[in-house]
Protein backbone atom coordinates (compact mmCIF):
# COMPACT_ATOMS: atom_id res chain seq x y z
CA UNK A 1 0.00 0.00 0.00
CA UNK A 2 1.26 3.35 -1.28
CA UNK A 3 1.64 6.66 1.05
CA UNK A 4 -1.34 8.26 -0.11
CA UNK A 5 -3.35 4.96 -1.16
CA UNK A 6 -5.68 5.58 1.93
CA UNK A 7 -6.20 9.42 1.60
CA UNK A 8 -7.45 8.66 -1.73
CA UNK A 9 -9.49 6.04 -0.44
CA UNK A 10 -10.92 8.03 1.78
CA UNK A 11 -11.90 10.60 -0.68
CA UNK A 12 -13.51 8.73 -3.36
CA UNK A 13 -15.60 7.43 0.20
CA UNK A 14 -16.56 10.74 0.40
CA UNK A 15 -17.49 11.76 -2.85
CA UNK A 16 -19.18 8.73 -2.84
CA UNK A 17 -21.45 9.85 -0.23
CA UNK A 18 -21.77 13.09 -1.82
CA UNK A 19 -23.12 11.55 -5.23
CA UNK A 20 -25.23 9.27 -3.10
CA UNK A 21 -26.82 12.57 -1.70
CA UNK A 22 -26.88 14.59 -4.32
CA UNK A 23 -27.90 12.42 -6.33
CA UNK A 24 -30.37 9.86 -4.18
CA UNK A 25 -33.85 7.96 -4.94
CA UNK A 26 -35.79 10.63 -6.84
CA UNK A 27 -34.72 13.90 -8.26
CA UNK A 28 -37.37 16.38 -9.47
CA UNK A 29 -37.12 19.22 -11.52
CA UNK A 30 -40.36 21.96 -10.10
CA UNK A 31 -41.61 24.30 -12.89
CA UNK A 32 -42.41 27.92 -11.44
CA UNK A 33 -45.21 28.51 -14.51
CA UNK A 34 -45.11 32.16 -13.58
CA UNK A 35 -43.54 34.38 -11.10
CA UNK A 36 -45.88 35.84 -8.80
CA UNK A 37 -45.83 39.48 -7.92
CA UNK A 38 -48.19 39.24 -4.61
CA UNK A 39 -48.63 36.99 -1.87
CA UNK A 40 -52.25 36.29 -3.09
CA UNK A 41 -50.05 35.39 -6.37
CA UNK A 42 -47.64 32.91 -5.04
CA UNK A 43 -50.12 31.39 -2.59
CA UNK A 44 -52.26 30.10 -6.14
CA UNK A 45 -49.43 28.60 -7.65
CA UNK A 46 -49.84 24.76 -7.83
CA UNK A 47 -46.61 24.26 -5.56
CA UNK A 48 -48.56 26.38 -2.91
CA UNK A 49 -50.94 23.51 -1.98
CA UNK A 50 -47.43 21.96 -0.14
CA UNK A 51 -48.54 18.64 -0.68
CA UNK A 52 -45.42 16.94 -1.06
CA UNK A 53 -41.86 18.47 0.40
CA UNK A 54 -40.08 18.67 -3.00
CA UNK A 55 -42.97 21.59 -3.84
CA UNK A 56 -42.53 23.20 -0.43
CA UNK A 57 -38.60 23.05 -1.05
CA UNK A 58 -39.25 24.86 -4.33
CA UNK A 59 -41.27 27.66 -3.04
CA UNK A 60 -38.82 28.43 -0.34
CA UNK A 61 -35.92 29.05 -2.90
CA UNK A 62 -38.86 30.95 -5.02
CA UNK A 63 -40.02 33.17 -1.54
CA UNK A 64 -36.44 33.76 -1.05
CA UNK A 65 -35.72 35.37 -4.11
CA UNK A 66 -38.36 38.23 -3.45
CA UNK A 67 -36.06 39.65 -0.35
CA UNK A 68 -33.43 42.36 -2.35
CA UNK A 69 -37.24 44.00 -4.06
CA UNK A 70 -39.95 43.56 -0.89
CA UNK A 71 -38.53 42.06 2.46
CA UNK A 72 -41.53 41.89 3.77
CA UNK A 73 -42.92 39.97 1.14
CA UNK A 74 -40.69 37.71 1.36
CA UNK A 75 -41.22 37.23 4.85
CA UNK A 76 -44.94 37.25 4.62
CA UNK A 77 -44.46 34.54 2.08
CA UNK A 78 -42.15 32.51 4.07
CA UNK A 79 -44.61 32.86 6.97
CA UNK A 80 -47.16 30.93 4.81
CA UNK A 81 -44.26 28.06 4.19
CA UNK A 82 -43.92 27.70 7.88
CA UNK A 83 -47.46 27.56 8.67
CA UNK A 84 -47.79 27.29 12.22
CA UNK A 85 -44.16 28.36 13.02
CA UNK A 86 -43.64 32.23 12.56
CA UNK A 87 -40.97 33.76 11.79
CA UNK A 88 -39.04 35.04 14.75
CA UNK A 89 -36.94 38.28 15.05
CA UNK A 90 -34.13 36.34 15.12
CA UNK A 91 -34.95 33.77 11.80
CA UNK A 92 -35.75 37.74 9.95
CA UNK A 93 -32.45 39.08 11.22
CA UNK A 94 -30.64 35.64 10.01
CA UNK A 95 -32.17 36.69 6.68
CA UNK A 96 -31.30 39.97 6.82
CA UNK A 97 -27.43 39.35 7.29
CA UNK A 98 -26.98 37.09 4.36
CA UNK A 99 -28.68 39.34 1.71
CA UNK A 100 -25.90 41.87 3.20
CA UNK A 101 -23.63 41.48 0.96
CA UNK A 102 -25.06 38.39 -2.05
CA UNK A 103 -28.74 39.02 -3.43
CA UNK A 104 -27.85 36.44 -6.19
CA UNK A 105 -27.74 33.58 -3.95
CA UNK A 106 -31.23 32.38 -4.23
CA UNK A 107 -31.96 33.17 -7.77
CA UNK A 108 -28.52 30.66 -8.10
CA UNK A 109 -30.81 27.86 -7.73
CA UNK A 110 -33.24 28.51 -10.39
CA UNK A 111 -32.40 26.03 -13.60
CA UNK A 112 -29.86 27.85 -16.04
CA UNK A 113 -28.52 30.15 -13.06
CA UNK A 114 -25.00 30.27 -13.25
CA UNK A 115 -22.03 32.85 -12.33
CA UNK A 116 -21.45 33.70 -16.10
CA UNK A 117 -24.75 34.68 -16.73
CA UNK A 118 -24.99 36.93 -13.54
CA UNK A 119 -27.12 34.32 -11.87
CA UNK A 120 -30.00 34.77 -14.53
CA UNK A 121 -32.38 31.95 -14.66
CA UNK A 122 -33.24 30.07 -17.90
CA UNK A 123 -37.41 30.05 -18.68
CA UNK A 124 -39.48 28.64 -17.95
CA UNK A 125 -38.37 28.52 -14.99
CA UNK A 126 -37.24 25.61 -12.61
CA UNK A 127 -35.47 24.03 -9.69
CA UNK A 128 -34.22 20.80 -9.49
CA UNK A 129 -34.98 19.34 -5.69
CA UNK A 130 -33.50 15.90 -4.52
CA UNK A 131 -34.03 13.71 -2.27
CA UNK A 132 -31.42 10.79 -0.70
CA UNK A 133 -31.78 7.34 1.02
CA UNK A 134 -31.62 9.03 4.66
CA UNK A 135 -34.20 11.86 3.69
CA UNK A 136 -37.08 10.76 5.09
CA UNK A 137 -35.11 9.28 8.52
CA UNK A 138 -37.16 11.35 11.21
CA UNK A 139 -40.15 10.54 11.01
CA UNK A 140 -42.45 13.41 10.14
CA UNK A 141 -39.53 15.12 8.11
CA UNK A 142 -37.94 15.22 4.59
CA UNK A 143 -34.44 16.76 4.30
CA UNK A 144 -34.28 17.89 0.75
CA UNK A 145 -31.46 19.00 -1.43
CA UNK A 146 -31.69 21.78 -3.85
CA UNK A 147 -28.76 22.55 -6.89
CA UNK A 148 -27.46 25.78 -7.33
CA UNK A 149 -25.65 27.07 -10.34
CA UNK A 150 -22.65 28.43 -8.19
CA UNK A 151 -22.07 25.49 -5.74
CA UNK A 152 -19.94 22.63 -6.22
CA UNK A 153 -22.70 20.29 -3.68
CA UNK A 154 -26.47 20.67 -2.93
CA UNK A 155 -27.99 22.59 -0.33
CA UNK A 156 -30.27 21.35 2.59
CA UNK A 157 -34.30 22.16 3.17
CA UNK A 158 -36.06 20.25 5.82
CA UNK A 159 -39.99 20.24 5.65
CA UNK A 160 -41.88 18.68 8.35
CA UNK A 161 -45.27 17.20 7.98
CA UNK A 162 -48.03 18.82 9.74
CA UNK A 163 -51.36 17.05 11.24
CA UNK A 164 -53.12 18.69 8.08
CA UNK A 165 -51.48 16.42 5.52
CA UNK A 166 -48.83 19.76 4.18
CA UNK A 167 -45.55 19.69 4.21
CA UNK A 168 -44.10 23.18 6.00
CA UNK A 169 -41.02 24.57 5.74
CA UNK A 170 -38.94 23.67 9.09
CA UNK A 171 -35.19 24.93 8.33
CA UNK A 172 -33.20 25.61 5.41
CA UNK A 173 -29.30 25.60 4.70
CA UNK A 174 -29.38 27.69 1.19
CA UNK A 175 -28.45 31.25 1.95
CA UNK A 176 -24.74 30.19 2.23
CA UNK A 177 -22.09 31.14 0.00
CA UNK A 178 -21.17 30.69 -3.32
CA UNK A 179 -19.56 31.73 -6.56
CA UNK A 180 -19.39 35.59 -6.96
CA UNK A 181 -21.39 36.49 -10.65
CA UNK A 182 -18.73 36.98 -12.97
CA UNK A 183 -19.64 41.02 -13.06
CA UNK A 184 -18.43 41.12 -9.38
CA UNK A 185 -15.73 39.41 -9.85
CA UNK A 186 -12.34 40.72 -10.06
CA UNK A 187 -10.44 37.29 -11.20
CA UNK A 188 -13.39 36.38 -13.40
Amino acid sequence: MGLFDSINKMKNTANQALNNAAGGSKTMEIAIPELPETLEQFKALPQASLSNPFDTAAMTVLALCFYPQDSELCFSMLEYLRGPRPLSPYDKSFIKDRFRDADYVPRSYFKGATPQNDYQPSQPYAIKVAENPYSYANENYAKLFVFSGGADNPREITMRLAKDGKWYLWEQFILVGIRQPESENPWA
